[in-house]
């Protein structure tokens, strides 16, 4: 056990170590044009694979960072991208296209793609590790004192990773994830001092879990839901909702708290789970892993979900990116579908604000790199005026379903975000709008090669125009062909002109599969309730 620890030891100093060389290395985002390394991309979702699973074509989730090759536009810059299958030469060739003023072989001879030919559910950090000759390629593929790792989230399999190449991980180190989790996110907004739904501390069974619902119900009897959420979670799988309104006879005032707890621990087992085919039985066997909490489930009749993403840089300094009003879907909104950008004018500049407090908490604790927050806004009226009030719910320490729509955007327009207004403008000062899915599924684009994507595209002159920095730029092709599923983000002038892109796309691929247009498909993100007022 002491050979383990000090290994463990070690392992973590060295990681240090290699992190504080990017002080050195690491260039600002906004430059990155200048830079001179090479940047290995490692796309893992190192995430629990059980959660993963219920997800339809989550292994292609490792195509959301292929908005890296944008960065191949420096004629200096080189990209070793790694995947569990390999990656269609169709998408790769899409991709590389899209680079405005640089030869298609001149990016393409700075791009090396490898793959573990392994399709299993273990994280593809894992899998990589796992072959020792494959880590021996990569080593070599690399420069010395000039490279680093990028991935999707840092946990100790990308630590490792670090250290076994011996270049540092753009990323927060390990050690700081509890802090993207449910628990460690409440503990930050309070830090901070940014409301947040009254909820419970980290439960790790069952019976203290029914014993924190009826506690959050007696703070607040004039509750209807509570949601309870693994510690860890994504896009909204592990939340489940426990409905009050079935057993108000347990209510406040109504009954004892040791009767109304055993009217709540019998009723988990009824809890409207957001994941597909999840149960009671499964749910609560990963409480003891995980992990979980109760929280109030906010109402509202009028509710949006924006978010705000910003970025820690190696040197601490905190930096906003970008707003968004998140679509949800699922049995109760619970279930990331896609995003526009920005969000709303009404709370966006607001929502700036808070996300700068968060973000410097998490700077104090030692986190670089990306992170996001999820809030809730449910509209309030002030007299004649309106107003939202804003909750904070989520922290997420990691590249997310907004990270790769907005990447794309400021890498194809070299555009820049404004603070005072929370727009983005392109190189000529025009502002830049987008909505973005990773969801777009229909049954009816079952079959759909990556090559018949791209006859479509050219036919309908769907693709991205470099002149106009507007149009569609698509992602998760590889799972259209298995799964019917597509990733894309349509880009605007305009909230309307984005939208407009958006129900083109729809319009024609429905047209294209020879079924008429269904414009009510939950999937299509395009028909949820979040407008462009205010924007």
């Amino acid at each position: 056990m002491d050979t383990l620890n000090q290994s463990s030891s070690a392992l973590a100093e060295q990681f240090r170590y290699l992190q504080r060389q990017l002080r050195d290395r690491w260039y600002s985002i906004d430059l990155f044009d200048q830079d001179d390394h090479d940047i290995l991309v490692v796309p893992s979702v190192s995430l629990d694979q059980r959660e993963l699973a219920k997800i339809d074509g989550f292994l292609h989730y490792e195509e959301r960072l292929l908005f890296s090759l944008i960065r191949l536009r420096n004629p200096r810059t080189r990209v070793i991208y790694v995947t569990a299958q390999p990656l269609s030469p169709t998408v790769i060739d899409y991709y590389l296209q899209l680079l405005p003023g640089i030869p298609f072989s001149h990016a393409r001879d700075r791009l090396l793609l490898m793959t573990t030919y392994d399709s299993s559910l273990k994280p593809l950090s894992q899998k990589i590790l796992e072959r020792p000759r494959l880590m021996e390629r990569i080593r070599k593929a690399l420069r010395p004192q000039k490279s680093y790792l990028v991935c999707y989230n840092s946990t100790d399999l990308e630590r490792q990773l670090s250290v076994q190449l011996d270049i540092p991980l753009l990323a927060p180190d390990p050690d700081l994830l509890y802090w993207g989790t449910k628990s460690g996110s409440r503990e930050i907004f309070k830090i901070s001092g940014v409301p947040c739904p009254d909820g419970s501390e980290t439960v790790w069974n069952a019976n203290d879990l029914a014993i924190a619902a009826a506690e959050l119900w007696e703070r607040q009897p004039s509750l209807k839901r509570i949601v309870i959420k693994l510690n860890e979670g994504f896009s909204g799988e592990g939340n489940a909702i426990l409905d009050l309104k079935p057993i108000l006879s347990v209510a406040p005032g109504e009954v004892s708290h040791p009767e109304r707890v055993k009217v709540l621990s019998d009723r988990l087992e009824y809890l409207r789970f957001q994941g597909k085919n999840e149960t009671w039985a499964n749910f609560s066997s990963r409480i003891p892993e995980l992990g979980a909490i109760v929280e109030a489930f906010i109402e509202g009749e009028e509710k949006r979900s924006p978010s705000v993403q910003g970025y820690i840089t190696p040197t601490g300094e905190v930096k906003i990116l970008s707003t968004h009003d998140q679509i949800l879907g699922g049995p109760d909104g619970q279930i990331y579908l896609g995003c526009r950008f920005p969000a709303d004018a009404n709370y966006r500049l607001r929502l700036q604000n808070l996300g700068l407090r968060i973000g410097q908490a998490l700077a104090e604790k030692g986190a670089i790199e990306r992170y996001g927050v999820d809030f809730v806004a449910v509209r309030q009226p002030d007299n004649s005026a309106v107003s939202w009030d804003i909750q904070a719910i989520e922290i997420n320490l990691r590249k997310g379903g907004t990270t790769h729509p907005f990447m794309t955007l400021k890498y194809l327009t070299n555009g820049r975000y404004e603070l005072s207004t929370g727009l983005f403008y392109d190189h000529q000062g025009r502002e830049k709008y987008y909505i973005a899915s990773d969801n777009l599924q229909k049954e009816r684009y079952l079959g759909l090669m990556p090559n018949d994507l791209m006859d479509i595209i050219a036919h309908h002159r769907l693709h991205f125009d470099g002149s106009t920095r507007t149009g569609t730029v698509f992602h998760l092709m590889g799972a259209l062909s298995e799964f019917g599923k597509l990733g894309l983000t349509c880009i605007g002038d305009s909230g309307q002109q984005a939208e407009e892109i958006y129900n083109q796309v729809v319009r024609v691929l429905d047209e294209e599969t020879n079924v008429g247009a269904n414009f009510n498909s939950q999937s299509s993100c395009c028909n949820l309730p979040i407008g462009w007022s205010g924007n």
